[in-house]
């Protein structure tokens, strides 16, 4: 089965860190961009981050740039969101999902959404 999982989330206090895990099964990560996004309660889901195929990265929010990090594990077939210095609004449920351009990052995400991993940030 194709599919992208999640893990790694909790809740934390403000200023502190977490890792999300973004694993794939059914399919190599390797060629593809990959994109984490969140979703709020009452918000729309929005896009935070990417990896692209080669690795760089393409931040869709300002609000995370210095703080969150994106990398990838081809070995692994794992991609993680390394997020430092966590703030309230940073509260979300997190996904993950491949790139509807391919190998690079455009920002839209392509096929089904996981059931995403719970960021709880609040002291």
């Amino acid at each position: 089965q194709v599919q992208l999982v999640e893990s790694g989330g909790g809740l934390v206090q403000p200023g502190g860190s977490l890792r999300l895990s973004c694993a794939a099964s059914g399919f190599t990560l390797a060629p593809y961009a990959i994109g984490w996004f969140r979703q709020a309660p009452g918000m729309e889901r929005e896009g935070v981050l990417c990896a692209s195929s080669s690795g760089g990265t393409t931040y869709y929010l300002e609000s995370v740039k210095g703080r969150f990090t994106i990398s990838r594990d081809n070995a692994k077939n794992t991609v993680y969101l390394q997020m430092n210095s966590l703030k309230p609004e940073d509260t979300a449920v997190y996904y993950c999902a491949t790139d509807l351009e391919g190998y690079r990052c455009s920002g839209s995400p392509a096929g089904r959404w996981g059931q995403g991993t719970q960021v709880t940030v609040q002291s």
